[in-house]
C-alpha cells in the first residue's frame, strides 16, 4: 500500500471517463487520474476556460443525449459522473426547470449508458442541497448526517434532481448492473473554478469583488451575511471521490469539512488573505439560501479513515491569488467592472 491507502501510485492500465471534465471539478479530476497513470477520457459541452485539458481524449458532447452518453461510456472501465448544470445559489435559485430537467437527462442517460458498456464502476456526484430544508433552518447548525436526508426536502429543482439520481444509482447497485458510489459535495472551491458570470459560488464571487475594490472598499454581500456554511477545497475533494470510488460503501457519503463559518466572516478572511480593509454591504433582496449548512464527517471518517485536511484559510489563499492574478491579466475586464 502507499502512504496515501490508495495502494500503488500508478494505476497502469486503467481507464476512466471523467463526464463534465471541461468543468471545474472534472478539469482537477482529470488531473489527478492522470498523475494516477490512468488513460483518461473527458467529456463536456465546452472545453475546459482556463487550461489546455491533460485527458488523453477530450470530447465535446451534449450528455443530455443519449448516443452522446454511449458515445462517452465506450471503453472504459471506471466512469466519474460530475456532468451537472450548475451554479452558485443566483443561479440554481432561478432556473429551477432547466436545472432539474437538463440534469434528469444526463444522469438518467449516463448511468444506463455506462451499464450498457460495462463500466466496472460508476461515481456520482450529489450534493448537500438535497438535505431537507427543516433541518437547515438556523445559522449555528450541527453536522448533517446522511440518515438526515430523508423525511426528503430537498431544494427545489437542483435538489430534487440531485435525489432523484442519488435512488437511481442505488437501484442499479441493489439489481447488480453497476456498482455504484455517492458523494454528496459541500461547496467546493479553488483554483480554476468559475469567478464572474453569474454561476460562480461564494468564494469565489467574494474573492473577485474584493480583488476588484481598493483598499478600504466596499462589496455587496448577499443576504444579511448571517447564513452559515462549511467550504471543501477541490484538491481534498478529487481525492475524497477516489477514495469514496474504491471504498466498500455504496450509500451516499458526505464529502465535505465540518468547519462552519459565517458568510460576512468568510469575506473577512478573504480580506485578511487579499491584505485588504473591506467595508461590507448587506442585500437582503439576493438570494442566500438556507440559513445554515454543515457537513457532519463521522461516517467518512468510519468508512475511509481520512477526511478533508486544507484549511480554509489556505484554500482561500490559493483561490485568491489564483482570481487576482486572473483579472490581473485582464485589464479591460476589470475597468468594465469598477
Amino acid at each position: 500500500m502507499s502512504e496515501n491507502g490508495l495502494g500503488e501510485d500508478k494505476e497502469s492500465g486503467k481507464r476512466a471517463l471523467v463526464a463534465g471534465g471541461g468543468g471545474f471539478i472534472g478539469h482537477h479530476m482529470i488531473k489527478y487520474l492522470k498523475k494516477r497513470g490512468y488513460w483518461v477520457r473527458g467529456v463536456d459541452i465546452k472545453e475546459p476556460q482556463y487550461e489546455a485539458t491533460s485527458a488523453d481524449d477530450f470530447k465535446v458532447l451534449d450528455l443530455r443525449r443519449w448516443e452522446n452518453c454511449l458515445e462517452a461510456t465506450e471503453d472504459v472501465a471506471e466512469v466519474y459522473q460530475l456532468a451537472a448544470d450548475m451554479g452558485g445559489i443566483g443561479y440554481i435559485t432561478g432556473n429551477h426547470a432547466d436545472v432539474a430537467r437538463n440534469n434528469i437527462l444526463i444522469n438518467a442517460h449516463m448511468l444506463d449508458a455506462a451499464h450498457l458498456n460495462g463500466a466496472s464502476r460508476y461515481f456520482y456526484s450529489s450534493s448537500a442541497c438535497i438535505y431537507p430544508l427543516y433541518r437547515q433552518n438556523t445559522p449555528d447548525i450541527g453536522g448533517l448526517r446522511e440518515e438526515d436526508a430523508y423525511p426528503a426536502d430537498p431544494e427545489e429543482g437542483y435538489g430534487w434532481e440531485k435525489l432523484y439520481a442519488e435512488k437511481l444509482c442505488q437501484y442499479y447497485d441493489e439489481e447488480g448492473k453497476l456498482p455504484t458510489r455517492v458523494a454528496r459535495f459541500h461547496n467546493i472551491y479553488g483554483p480554476l473554478g468559475t469567478y464572474d458570470g453569474g454561476r460562480e459560488k461564494a468564494p469565489a464571487a467574494i474573492s473577485r469583488k474584493i480583488a476588484l475594490v481598493d483598499d478600504g472598499g466596499e462589496i455587496e454581500v448577499w443576504g444579511d451575511g448571517l447564513q452559515t456554511r462549511s467550504f471543501t477545497y477541490v484538491d481534498d475533494c478529487v481525492e475524497g471521490i477516489y477514495r469514496i470510488m474504491y471504498s466498500d460503501h455504496s450509500s451516499p457519503l458526505n464529502l465535505g469539512t465540518d468547519v462552519l463559518i459565517g458568510i460576512n466572516d468568510l469575506v473577512d478572511l478573504v480580506a485578511k488573505v487579499a491584505g485588504k480593509q473591506i467595508q461590507k454591504r448587506n442585500d437582503l433582496s439576493k438570494p442566500q439560501g438556507v440559513r445554515g449548512r454543515n457537513s457532519d464527517n463521522t461516517r467518512l471518517r468510519e468508512v475511509l479513515g481520512w477526511e478533508p485536511q486544507t484549511s480554509l484559510e489556505d484554500g482561500l489563499t490559493a483561490t485568491y491569488g489564483w482570481i487576482s492574478a486572473q483579472l490581473a491579466n485582464k485589464p479591460s475586464e476589470v475597468a468594465a467592472s469598477k
